[in-house]
């Protein structure tokens, strides 16, 4: 079931991948091809162009369906060179007269301005009068009857490639949902901004959340695309069922290549610095140290009224604001660090963290126990850092489990 054409010029070798992934019963559409067909991207200096661009390679499979949307409002199609102008997934399609039948939306909701961890109701687009499904709300996982009139389903959403973001978590349970219903999944890949690298602890599956539910490094290096493909070949999904998936992969992009995002993923993520610091300020969302939420640099600093001001002399006040109703200290003047000009890039550090516990005050309320365990993926980090392991000693503790992971990330990879 291979099904697949090829398009050559003189700078770019592009192959559309189909992966066919039939659950155990009879998928409605047959999308794919063999999952063990991989793409293959020569390096060159073009524009990237984003799977939800490529209009030619994946309309013929929407027209006359019924289809379902998962999507928030990094998922457009882009207008310009700049990628400053865009138009919206949803409204793009309609204007092509694809039948939408209703909108999935995940953390941070469909239109992204819900805080992090907020409940999100199901609700009606006011622009579209689409039905908007909450998949972080009551339920984090469509049901039959919400599959029931669809006939394909789509994914377009920008991730930033960290385990504990949960739009991941979100593919899963789509996957799981599609493959139950025998729903064909199609998936608008989008660059990776942290996808030049993997580092990190690896969750221990007993520390399994919506923070992260596989075992995978903190830091995965891999597309929504090519994760989609690991969750499909690792048998991931209940009863291991298989998702009929396909992928439309992102044009002149390979891992190496550097990525600016036109659109902040989510509240909170604001700017490439941020997303590059967020692998390592991410851990103090499972402490009570505050890491920029309530300001205008989040995730470029890191703060606490209880860290040690003659050592940390930095000092920011957090207050509510876009995304952080109530962000951690609120109103309170915390001691920390400005990040926000830090150089980083290509790996995560545990240095802030360590610091941070080192100079705080009142050690005994620091961690916040479980949700520092689902966020590290293991009991051990917490541990480690209390006892007073360096950076060097943890991170010789996870190499053995990279390199493992490294290994079965080879087998799913679509980019150079």
């Amino acid at each position: 079931m291979v099904s697949f054409n090829v398009f050559k010029n003189t700078v770019l070798l592009f192959v559309l991948v189909m992966i066919s992934c039939g659950s155990k019963s009879k998928p409605k559409d047959n999308l794919g091809t063999n999952q063990d067909e991989i793409l293959k991207q020569v390096k060159n200096d073009k524009k990237i162009i984003v799977g939800a661009n490529q209009t030619k390679n994946y309309l013929t499979l929407l027209k006359g369906k019924r289809v379902g949307v998962v999507a928030n409002q990094t998922s457009v199609i882009f207008k310009d060179e700049s990628n400053k102008i865009y138009t919206h997934l949803v409204d793009s399609l309609m204007a092509l007269n694809i039948d939408i039948k209703k909108v999935f939306a995940p953390e941070h909701g469909f239109r992204g301005n819900f805080d992090a961890g907020e409940s999100v109701k199901d609700d009606i687009d006011t622009k579209t009068n689409l039905p908007l499904i909450s998949l972080h709300g009551k339920s984090r996982k469509p049901s039959k009857e919400q599959l029931e009139n669809i006939d394909i389903m789509i994914f377009d959403i920008q991730d930033v490639g960290v385990r504990f973001y949960t739009y991941i978590s979100t593919l899963h349970y789509i996957m799981e949902a599609c493959a139950e219903a025998s729903t064909p999944l199609l998936i608008f890949d989008r660059p990776n901004p942290n996808g030049h690298y993997v580092d990190g602890p690896t969750l221990k599956i007993e520390n399994k959340s919506f923070l992260g539910m596989h075992p995978i490094p903190l830091v995965h290096g891999m597309t929504i695309g090519e994760y989609a493909k690991m969750v499909n070949g690792e048998n991931w999904l209940t009863k291991a069922l298989k998702c009929d998936i396909t992928i439309i992969p992102v044009k002149n992009y390979t891992h190496d290549t550097f990525y600016s995002l036109p659109i902040r993923p989510s509240p909170n993520l604001p700017n490439d610095q941020s997303i590059k610091l967020y692998p390592s300020l991410g851990l103090f969302e499972g402490t009570t140290v505050n890491a920029g939420r309530g300001t205008e640099f989040q995730f470029q600093r890191y703060g606490a009224p209880f860290l040690n001001k003659k050592k940390l002399k930095f000092t920011y006040t957090p207050v509510e604001n876009f995304g952080a109703k109530n962000p951690k200290h609120k109103n309170a003047l915390c001691y920390g660090e400005d990040l926000k000009d830090e150089t980083i890039n290509g790996y995560m550090t545990l240095k802030w963290i360590i610091k941070a516990y080192k100079n705080s005050t009142d050690k005994s309320s620091f961690f916040l126990t479980s949700g520092f365990t689902r966020h590290a993926g293991t009991d051990k980090l917490q541990k480690q850092i209390v006892d007073g392991w360096t950076e060097e000693a943890i991170k010789e503790t996870w190499q053995d489990d990279l390199k493992a992971f490294k290994k079965v990330r080879a087998k799913y990879l679509i980019y150079n």
